[in-house]
C-alpha cells in the first residue's frame, strides 16, 4: 500500500505515528465539524449510563477517541443542584472536546438545565438523549419515548439551542420506538430544523433494546436526509466493520458504545486500520490486566475506594472476558470488597498466565 501522509498524536502513556493509506484513510479520516467545534478524529465514545464516567472517558481518550460524552443526567436533578449530578457532569481539561448529555421531556426545564450545565462546566456541546430505552426514563416521556412525540422533541431542541448558544446542541436517538414506527428520518429533519448541529443514530428501535442487529440502512437514510453530521452507532466491534460503515453509510463518524466495554483499545485499533490498512493484534493478558489496574486507580481517585471497587467489578469482568482461564477470577473479582483484594486477584491471574507456555494457555482457554 502507498503511504501518502504522516499523522501523529501523543497521550500521557502512548505515542503513535500513523501512516495514511491511499484510497482508505483519506476519504474516511476526516474531522467532524459540529457548529463551531471541530473534532479531529471521527470516533466518539457513546454515552452509557453507569459506564462513561470520567475515568473511562480518560482511558478512551488516551486510545484515540475523538469525542466523549458524559453519562446522561436528568434535567430536574441539574436544577435541584444534586451533588452527585454535579460530579457526573464534571469535565476535565485532558478529556476535551467533551459533551454533557441531558434527558427530560419538558422543553422549558430542559433549556434551563442545559443553561445550568454550561454555567457550571462550559462543555464543548450539549447532547440531548432521545435514545435511552430504560423504562425509568421512558415512563417520564424522556429518552426514546420522545420519538413518539416528534413535535415535543423538536421544541426541546429549539429551546435548548436558544438557551445555550453558541454552544452546539446535538441529539442521540434511535431509529424509532418499534418496528412499526421507524421515524428516524422525520425526527432527524425536525431536530435539524430546530438547530441541532449533529445527530448520533443508534440503529435499533426502543423495542429492541440491545437485541438483534443494528439497522444501518436507516442510519444511512438519516445521513442522506440531513445536512448536519451524523454519527452511526450500533455493533461496531472492530476495525473492519468500522471502516465498512464509514465507507458505505455516508456517516461523518462513528460512536462506539458496548464495543468499548473492557476494550478502550478499540479506538486505537480502528484509527490504525483507517490510517494503514493494518489490523493491530488484540491486547494480550498483560495489557488487559494493566489497563484494569489503572482503571481501578482512576476510579478510586474519582469515587473513593468503597464505591470504586463495586463499580469496577463489571469493568474488570469486561477486561478479562474471553481470556483463557478467566472465569474463576471474574467470579472472584465480582465479590471483591477492597481495592487490595481486587489488585491481588488480577495480578495473581496475570502471574499464572505468564507462567504457562503457549500450549498450556491454549488448553486452559479451551477448558474455560
Amino acid at each position: 500500500m502507498d503511504p501518502v501522509r504522516w499523522r501523529g498524536y501523543n497521550t500521557p502513556r502512548h505515542r503513535f505515528v500513523f501512516v495514511g493509506v491511499k484510497g482508505l484513510a483519506e476519504p474516511l479520516l476526516k474531522p467532524v465539524r459540529i457548529g463551531g467545534l471541530t473534532v479531529e478524529r471521527p470516533l466518539a465514545l457513546a454515552p452509557m449510563s453507569g459506564v462513561t464516567n470520567w475515568p473511562f472517558r480518560r482511558l478512551c481518550k488516551e486510545q484515540g477517541c475523538g469525542l466523549v460524552v458524559t453519562e446522561f443526567v436528568s434535567d430536574k436533578a441539574l436544577l435541584y443542584d444534586s451533588k452527585r449530578t454535579r460530579e457526573m457532569i464534571r469535565l476535565l481539561p485532558d478529556e476535551r472536546p467533551a459533551g454533557v448529555q441531558i434527558f427530560g421531556a419538558d422543553p422549558d426545564t430542559m433549556a434551563r438545565a442545559a443553561a445550568r450545565v454550561v454555567e457550571l462546566e462550559q462543555p464543548d456541546l450539549i447532547d440531548i438523549n432521545m435514545g435511552c430505552p430504560a423504562p425509568k426514563v421512558t415512563k417520564g416521556r424522556g429518552g426514546s419515548s420522545l420519538l413518539k412525540e416528534p413535535e415535543v422533541a423538536q421544541e426541546i431542541v429549539r429551546q435548548v439551542v436558544r438557551a445555550v448558544a453558541p454552544v452546539p446542541v446535538t441529539v442521540k436517538m434511535r431509529i424509532g420506538w418499534d418496528a412499526r414506527s421507524i421515524n428516524a428520518v422525520e425526527v432527524a429533519k425536525r431536530v435539524e430544523d430546530a438547530g441541532a448541529q449533529m445527530i448520533t443514530v443508534h440503529g435499533r428501535t426502543r423495542e429492541q433494546h440491545y437485541s438483534g442487529r443494528a439497522d444501518w440502512s436507516v442510519i444511512a437514510a438519516v445521513a442522506r436526509a440531513v445536512s448536519i453530521p451524523v454519527l452511526g452507532n450500533g455493533d461496531i466491534t472492530g476495525p473492519v466493520e468500522a471502516a465498512e460503515r464509514l465507507r458505505t453509510c455516508g456517516v461523518a463518524g462513528l460512536a462506539v458504545g458496548r464495543g468499548a466495554l473492557g476494550n478502550p483499545w478499540i479506538f486505537r485499533r480502528i484509527l490504525h486500520y483507517l490510517e494503514t490498512g493494518e489490523i493491530l493484534p488484540e491486547p494480550g493478558v498483560r495489557e488487559r490486566v494493566e489497563m484494569a489496574l489503572r482503571h481501578l486507580d482512576l476510579m478510586i481517585e474519582y469515587r473513593g475506594e468503597f464505591l470504586a471497587v463495586r463499580e469496577m467489578r463489571k469493568h474488570a469482568a469486561w477486561y478479562l472476558k474471553g481470556l483463557p482461564g478467566s472465569a474463576a477470577v471474574r467470579a472472584a473479582v465480582n465479590q471483591a470488597e477492597r481495592a487490595e483484594e481486587m489488585r491481588a486477584l488480577l495480578l495473581g491471574y496475570l502471574e499464572r498466565m505468564e507462567g504457562l507456555g503457549a500450549t498450556e494457555a491454549e488448553s486452559v482457554r479451551l477448558l474455560s
